[in-house]
């Protein structure tokens, strides 16, 4: 009777999803996912500089990180930005992606998220959430997070790892947990999902380190300029 029910038999339910499970993701053949860029910062440790201005092989990082997700194949690429930054609007030009205002980006990364959140299509399955200023993420860490989306054996969020086992970004949840994630607030993130919904969770490696590589000073950029340009990264 159990196994009638369906694959894993009945669904435990979780504080961090308190909906149905009607909103659990239908997944098709292919499921839809989107990416939800986080480009709202403030870049307050960058000494005057805007970190997502910063160049990388000739364009800026912002653009950079936009199009490694467009690269990555997925359905629609959602930029969150704060209001009225012309610069960082100059550096996607041209590009298929989404933007999206975060009015609130000073209330922390929660804000950036739910406006990323509000942003999705409703027919979405999977959004995966990067940061925008991690340079060394690939087109195909995402591919990585995509292909281990598998919410019937019960792999519904899918964190990045770099090549030493360290977990990093970007993460990808799915649909259970879009309203989990829309109702964070302050400045950490998911930090709370991942840690009270571990039994969906399954962590994904990839190649170097870039999944933990992330730029907040000028020291560290000039740090790893040295290390990109020995070919390390």
């Amino acid at each position: 009777d159990i196994a009638a029910m369906g694959v894993g038999g009945l669904l435990k339910e979780i504080s961090t999803r308190p909906q149905s499970r009607g909103g659990v993701a239908k997944v098709p053949t292919r499921a839809r996912t989107e990416v939800v860029l986080l480009a709202a910062g403030a870049s307050t440790r960058m000494r005057g500089r805007d970190k997502l201005l910063e160049d990388i092989d000739g364009v800026p990082l912002l653009r950079h990180c936009a199009q490694v997700a467009l690269d990555a194949g997925v359905d629609r690429v959602n930029v969150v930005l704060p209001p009225d930054n012309q610069p960082r609007l100059v550096a996607l030009r041209g590009l298929d992606v989404n933007t999206v205002t975060c009015r609130d980006w000073q209330a922390g990364m929660s804000a950036s998220l739910r406006a990323g959140l509000a942003a999705v299509s409703l027919d979405c399955d999977a959004v995966i959430i990067a940061l925008a200023d991690m340079p060394a993420v690939t087109a195909d860490h995402l591919r990585r997070l995509v292909a281990a989306f598998d919410p019937p054996e019960g792999r519904e969020i899918c964190r990045a790892t770099a090549a030493d086992g360290t977990p990093g970004h970007p993460v990808l949840f799915g649909r259970r947990f879009f309203e989990a994630l829309a109702g964070l607030t302050g400045d950490h993130g998911a930090r709370d999902i991942l840690r009270e919904a571990s039994e969906f969770l399954v962590e994904v490696p990839t190649r170097g380190q870039g999944a933990t590589i992330d730029l907040d000073t000028p020291q560290d950029w000039a740090e790893w300029r040295l290390q990109h340009a020995a070919g390390l990264h």
